[in-house]
């Protein structure tokens, strides 16, 4: 009897042991990968659908471009077509501010998907270059209503997410408009012309309008009640950057990273070409090497930056961005250039988290909708100041030795933001807690 009991007990134990060992044998990594999709289920919908939206936008743009020389447009309306881009966003990013605050992110990015959906899928309608300007000046007037409403909403869900997370928006979107896009673009118009071309462009806006509830489903609007749709709330968003110090700090610095980062993606080509005599293979791999560095930075850099603060994360981007431009300025060879334009990309990519995770914190404070549509005006005003003045002023002083001048010019409007900001830029004593992942 004391053997058969001996074995019932031996049985009892590997019955019981049994559900653990299968529980162990399944993968681990099976485990991981459900827990960090539970916990960033946001996250990673948000970046998919600013990539969606990225790779779209860049698939246009390029095919806009060749579409442009197709027609046989003459320099001064490729010219225009390209500034054409701007206009809407220019002139619609404030007002787009404060409709988020009175209607809501959610319809204003479905009103503007659609609406730029369309009216590229009518572009190849007439086959000329003037209907193409007309046509990209009015989508221009309807984007603002897509970037405005979703950094909106990101910038309530980073209480959330974390602050460490912030440079994924603008990360997610670059690889989408700027690596992926330009890359599709030429085998979409070779393989389905294009007309075939701008209504796969339109169909890629409709599918983010079916993305778009998951991303807006979270966002809760503010307590107190929306602003009067009255031109004297146009004038109080502007009067803000007068009045919030944080805020017109904030603004310059952005203002004078989107002009460095204009400037060098738009000549750094022609630069290494005819001043460091590279290939074009060469000279385009500076562009990509930085692109690859800043968007790297986005995303790994977040965590550094919560743990750092503001202020050490400025003082570091003082000394990079302009060693940085220095280092293009003066050299002639190519390792020179490659270590410029990746110490470039690491140092405005801290400069972009810093100014994301602090535009986040004045939005909660004086309205996030107002906030993103000045952010949203301060960019895109920065790039064209950099590529247009930048491209002037180098036709006489030399394309390079822009580099030198906007060393200077970084390095001041970097310190004077800081100074005008003072404690404002440094982090509160309590953070969140997902900001330190």
């Amino acid at each position: 009897m004391e053997v058969a009991a001996h074995r019932a007990c031996r049985s009892l134990r590997a019955d019981v042991r049994a559900p653990a060992q299968q529980a162990r044998s399944e993968p681990y990594s099976e485990v991981q990968l459900r827990s960090f999709i539970d916990k960033n289920r946001f996250l990673l919908v948000f970046a998919a659908l600013s990539s969606v939206m990225g790779i779209s936008v860049g698939v246009a743009k390029v095919t806009t471009t060749l579409y442009a020389l197709d027609l046989k447009a003459d320099e001064a309306l490729l010219g225009l077509i390209a500034g054409s881009q701007s206009v809407g966003v220019l002139l619609m990013s404030i007002p787009i501010g404060l409709l988020v605050d009175h209607l809501g992110p959610s319809r204003l990015f479905v009103l503007g998907s659609l609406v730029a959906g369309a009216l590229y899928m009518a572009l190849p309608a007439v086959a000329s270059p003037v209907f193409l300007l007309v046509l990209t000046t009015a989508i221009s007037f309807f984007m603002p209503m897509r970037f405005v409403s979703l950094s909106t909403v990101f910038m309530q869900q980073l209480e959330t997410v974390g602050e460490g997370k912030a440079g994924w928006y603008r990360a997610t979107h670059m690889i989408g408009m700027f690596l992926l896009g330009p890359m599709l673009a030429a085998g979409l118009t070779r393989a389905l012309g294009f007309p075939g071309t701008y209504r796969l462009i339109g169909l890629s806006f409709l599918i983010t309008v079916l993305m778009s509830p998951l991303v807006f489903g979270p966002y809760a609007a503010r307590s107190a009640p929306a602003r009067a749709l009255r031109l004297s709330g146009l004038r109080s968003d502007l009067a803000l950057l007068a009045q919030d110090v944080e805020l017109r700090g904030v603004c310059l610095i952005e203002f004078a990273a989107q002009s460095v980062n204009s400037f060098f993606m738009f000549f750094i080509i022609p630069i290494g070409i005819s001043v460091a005599h590279l290939t074009a293979a060469e000279a385009s791999g500076l562009l990509a090497w930085q692109g690859v560095t800043y968007i790297a930075a986005l995303f790994a850099l977040g965590g550094l930056v919560g743990r750092m603060g503001h202020e050490r994360v400025y003082l570091a981007s003082f000394v990079l961005v302009p060693s940085a431009l220095l280092l293009l300025g003066l050299s002639r060879d190519l390792a020179p250039l490659r270590a410029g334009g990746l110490i470039l990309g690491l140092g405005l990519g801290l400069v972009q988290i810093a100014n994301l995770t602090r535009i986040a914190r004045i939005g909660a404070r004086v309205g996030r909708g107002k906030v993103a549509g000045l952010h949203a005006l301060v960019g895109p005003s920065g790039g064209l100041f950099g590529s247009t003045v930048g491209g002037l002023v180098g036709g006489t002083l030399g394309l390079q030795s822009m580099f030198l001048l906007l060393s200077v010019l970084f390095g001041v409007l970097l310190a004077v933001a800081r100074r005008t900001s003072g404690a404002a830029a440094v982090p509160s004593a309590s953070t969140e807690p997902a900001a330190a992942e």
